[in-house]
């Protein structure tokens, strides 16, 4: 058994090359192999948001705070809230984040496959951010 205390592990910043706008990382869970899941608690101040992505095995966000868009590819963007679970599938393109004015935070919830949990790619435009 392995506790992690809340505070026990350091904030970090979402880099610039995955993550546009003001974004922190609160690790919770990245649990050695054989396990595969990883977990963090994302803050997204208004106007940050992801850069699209993919996951080998899908992700769960679960709103914890605020408002939010989520959109992936070929679908209009949504507004997400407080409480509600979004589950994108394995390989399916997208992007989150806050709103132009309010911000939200998420539990992430995926696995890994080869050590990565997420496979990066171009930054959200601000037209398609925009909606």
């Amino acid at each position: 058994m392995e506790i992690k205390r809340s505070g026990s592990q350091p904030s970090g910043k979402g880099p610039a090359e995955y993550f546009k706008g003001t974004v922190r990382i609160d690790p919770l869970i990245n649990p050695p192999e054989p396990s595969r899941v990883t977990m963090a608690l994302v803050t997204f101040e208004p106007g940050s948001r992801t850069a699209w992505h993919t996951h080998p095995f899908g992700q769960t966000l679960i709103i914890t705070a605020g408002a939010g868009w989520v959109q992936r590819e070929g679908s209009a963007r949504e507004e997400i809230h407080q409480g509600d679970v979004i589950y994108f599938t394995p390989g399916e393109k997208h992007w989150h984040g806050a709103t132009a004015a309010t911000a939200v935070s998420h539990i992430a919830i995926q696995e890994k496959e080869n050590g990565s949990p997420v496979d990066w790619m171009e930054q959200v435009t601000d037209q398609q951010y925009d909606g």
